[in-house]
């Protein structure tokens, strides 16, 4: 079985050029559902450059699916089987305004577009710049 990836190394995520947001945004939760880009947000966020961005794929399909610890491998397994959409299509990127940086080892960390830090790495000629998938066609 084929396994795919959506892992980038020495990368930078710009936000999509139809975002609505011009600066980092929190996004929001809806009632006692978390959303995927509140998942996303609160993972990477909290934890830069710790996971790849398969990790905090994965763990986004497996806590929106209520998986058990016992099933986690077969199933990460198998959602890797299939092509996934990778952080240039995250509603992150699409719609709240944070760019993703991935570094040497394919781990990432979030710059909202309002930071120097954003600019800088949008700028960085020494590393891979795509810009994330509009919205709109």
């Amino acid at each position: 079985m084929k396994i795919h990836t959506t892992n980038y190394e020495n990368t930078f995520i710009e936000i999509a050029d139809d975002s609505p947001a011009s600066a980092g945004e929190v996004p929001p939760v809806k009632g006692d559902n978390k959303t995927v880009a509140s998942i996303q947000f609160d993972m990477v966020r909290k934890n830069p450059y710790k996971f790849t961005s398969d990790d905090v794929l994965f763990h986004v399909f497996a806590e929106r699916k209520d998986l058990t610890e016992n099933e986690l491998e077969e199933a990460r397994k198998a959602f890797f089987s299939k092509g996934q959409a990778c952080f240039r299509a995250s509603p992150l990127t699409k719609r709240y305004g944070w760019g993703v940086h991935s570094n040497a080892e394919g781990k990432i960390a979030i710059y909202g577009s309002e930071t120097e830090e954003y600019q800088k790495l949008k700028n960085d000629k020494n590393i891979k710049v795509l810009k994330a998938m509009k919205s709109a066609r």
